[in-house]
């Protein structure tokens, strides 16, 4: 007796991918992170909103309608990652000297910009200045994905200087600015690998039956699920570090309490000995298609 089972594996990940959004964002108002982390939870929020609707509107809405919109919110999406790389660099590095912090900034936009003249291809300025609306949706697929590009490799520079030396200026390992931040690294790294990878299957293999052109759309939907599995391990990592508070922040509170309701000679700061810890994301030709992240 064969059991029938009527879900498929895109399915399950997408239903498992869409709850964890819902559960990340419950923790970051229950656990007031919001306004430590605003671009970071917007961008959590475009995701899931994109999630959504790519279960609701997916044939339910015209061809070129449909593109049109995800396309426009891969590109809010890209902005607004953009602004959460913006967001961490400021609270990893926020205390190093204006030239330090500015050098920095420019040899990352160098690094960016050297992976976006050499990896993929660039379609001909005449194909994308033509006066039509599907000229208008190809050169905004375009800045969506090379933005998409230009978002994991500075996310994965920005990764390792954190990581590597983000302690001297407080962004410790238990710092939530370096747990988003390893979450960020690692799904951009799983981005590019199955990128590449998939670019290179894509340009050596060849489909001389139906066959063999089936196996190479599996491996496709193989790799695909695979760096929706990753991205789901990511937002459970967030899930769980942001849930707890950061070194220090537990234990502040207590001595807020007790000098609060003190002497009004402790109220008025005249302690003999008190100590208050410091609380410190489908391109051009056979591309693997982004998975939904911030």
């Amino acid at each position: 007796m064969h059991l029938h089972f009527p879900f498929t594996a895109l399915q399950i990940l997408w239903t498992l991918t869409f709850a964890a959004h819902l559960v990340l964002l419950v923790v970051l108002m229950g656990r007031d992170r919001i306004s430590r982390f605003p671009w970071f939870t917007a961008s959590i929020v475009l995701v899931a909103l994109r999630l959504l609707a790519s279960r609701l509107l997916f044939g339910r809405m015209p061809q070129m309608t449909l593109s049109a919109v995800f396309v426009v919110m891969a590109d809010l999406g890209a902005i607004i990652s953009l602004m959460v790389i913006l967001e961490l660099a400021r609270r990893a590095f926020g205390r190093v000297r204006r030239t330090t912090w500015v050098t920095g900034a420019l040899v990352l936009i160098a690094i960016g910009a050297a992976v976006l003249a050499l990896w993929g291809p660039w379609p001909a300025w005449k194909t994308l200045t033509s006066k039509s609306t599907t000229s208008t949706l190809q050169l905004l697929q375009l800045l969506a994905q090379k933005a998409s590009l230009l978002v994991d490799v500075e996310t994965i520079a920005l990764g390792l200087l954190i990581v590597t030396i983000g302690r001297r200026f407080g962004a410790a390992f238990r710092s939530h600015t370096q747990q988003i931040m390893i979450g960020l690294s690692t799904a951009s790294i799983a981005q590019l690998t199955m990128q590449a990878v998939w670019e290179r299957i894509a340009h050596t293999a060849v489909a001389h039956t139906m066959a063999d052109y089936e196996h190479i759309v599996g491996i496709r939907e193989k790799l695909f699920n695979t760096n929706s599995v990753v991205y789901l391990a990511v937002l459970i990592w967030w899930i769980v570090c942001l849930w707890i508070d950061e070194p220090g922040t537990t234990a502040a509170t207590p001595v807020r309490n007790q000098l609060s309701n003190s002497t009004p000679a402790a109220a008025n700061g005249v302690v003999e000995s008190t100590s208050e810890p410091i609380a410190e994301q489908y391109g051009p030709g056979a591309e693997l298609p982004p998975i939904e992240r911030p």
